[in-house]
């Protein structure tokens, strides 16, 4: 009997084959928030009967069945890959390190057709029994990933999903020995492709990635239950750092409008050999937005710029993951 409390939830992901078919969760990971709904499209007949003041409860029908929702959680160090390739849309083996126990997941920017997630989340009644809602066909519409001084990396992820069933078991959630990337360990680099440089005064960080699809695919002949989303505008990525003014390097870009490209990492501890665990986002072409600095008073004079990534024509955008997971 599990805790009858929030303390008694559990997530478990599993990526699917089909869209919307149910395949049982292998990854269970820690979060620290939820908001994963089945949605419903209701209509209630209008219709007049003699005598009649309200109507019917038979007269009401659903005509539309889908899910939405998010998942908040810090990135640890092993357990992310099948949300960052649900994101992504590449598919992508691990790969190991020499003849270590150390693999490296390489997420590059795809279109994400064929990517969805069966999604179930365990809810603890207060007697401690665990209610089961499973959400079918989860694609990740959003993703953003944030870190200050101080604080862990997190991250928030949407999803659209084509359905809600409570009909499957509730699997038994297993977990495995993670630590989550904090900011001891960030780095953010900017300057030429590969060859970027420390950027000083960093305080925090943060990256969206918004995949806009068409959501709204409800036809006929599906049981008011939509097909899978396709993407239907262009990839947006974009972000924030916020840094005291140690040096003009930054706002050299905000003025001039150039480009340069940006890597935000996070180095752990070894794993084995050489090879360390690591959370890294390459983003070969930012542009930087708005947000010059300006003096405000005695303090440290301290600025968040947003910027806008673009595709540089040659070099991906990519998310790299160096776990002990063989697979994802």
């Amino acid at each position: 009997m599990a805790i009858g409390s929030g303390l008694g939830a559990q997530i478990g992901i599993a990526a699917e084959s089909t869209y919307g078919t149910y395949v049982a969760p292998t990854t269970f990971p820690e979060f620290t928030k939820e908001s994963l709904v089945l949605k419903k499209t209701t209509a209630t007949s209008a219709g007049i009967a003699a005598g009649r003041l309200m109507a019917l409860s038979s007269r009401r029908v659903v005509t539309q069945r889908e899910a939405a929702g998010s998942i908040e959680l810090e990135v640890a160090s092993r357990g992310m890959g099948v949300l960052l390739q649900a994101l992504m849309g590449t598919t992508v083996t691990p790969v190991q390190q020499g003849v270590t126990t150390a693999y490296l997941q390489t997420h590059t920017l795809a279109d994400t057709a064929g990517k969805s997630l069966t999604i179930q989340k365990g809810v603890p009644l207060t007697t401690g029994t665990v209610t089961d809602k499973t959400f079918l066909g989860c694609k990740v519409t959003s993703a953003e990933f944030s870190c200050e001084a101080g604080g862990m990396l997190t991250s928030s992820f949407e999803f659209d999903g084509k359905d809600c069933s409570e009909a499957q078991t509730l699997a038994v959630a297993s977990y495995v020995a993670a630590a989550p990337f904090h900011f001891g360990q960030m780095g953010l680099k900017t300057g030429t492709y590969s060859s970027e440089t420390a950027l000083n005064g960093v305080r925090k960080a943060s990256v969206k990635f918004e995949r806009a699809q068409a959501t709204d695919r409800f036809y006929a002949n599906q049981s008011a239950l939509k097909a899978e989303p396709i993407t239907n505008d262009l990839v947006k990525v974009t972000g924030s750092i916020e840094m005291d003014y140690v040096a003009t390097t930054v706002d050299d870009l905000h003025t001039s409008d150039g480009a340069t490209s940006f890597v935000w990492e996070f180095i752990g501890p070894i794993i084995a050999s050489t090879y360390a665990e690591t959370f890294r986002i390459k983003l070969p072409a930012i542009r930087i937005d708005d947000a010059p600095p300006t003096v405000d008073g005695p303090a440290v004079v301290r600025t968040n710029y947003t910027f806008t990534a673009l595709y540089d024509g040659t070099n991906p955008v990519a998310i790299e993951y160096m776990s002990a997971d063989t697979t994802l």
